[in-house]
């Protein structure tokens, strides 16, 4: 039932990722987004895998946490990609077009 519920959390938070990437990719700007925000959450995942590793406890849960880091690779992707749009000036308002005060 433990290994469930670990699951269930991992599931519930990991919905969030590729949604998350996929705001990032649209919005083309890396504004708003927290490089350490991601990092944190990239840390716990890698020391939930360790605690599986360590105490041996290696079941199918731990192909969860691999699926949830994978969607964090993809989301320090997106972000990365997104600083470089910014610092090039093709960030999400480059787009648009300016209309002068009337």
């Amino acid at each position: 039932m433990a290994e469930i519920l670990e699951a269930a959390m991992l599931l519930c938070f990991g919905l969030s990722w590729p949604l998350n990437a996929y705001k990032g990719f649209h919005a083309r700007t890396a504004a708003g987004t927290s490089w350490q925000f991601i990092a944190l959450i990239t840390a716990g995942y890698l020391a939930g895998i360790a605690a599986k590793l360590v105490t041996g406890n290696v079941t199918w849960v731990l192909a969860v946490y691999v699926v949830n880091l994978v969607c964090l690779g993809v989301n320090w992707a997106v972000y990365f990609r997104n600083r470089r749009l910014d610092a090039a000036g093709l960030g999400a308002c480059s787009h648009e077009t300016v209309r002068p005060a009337a």
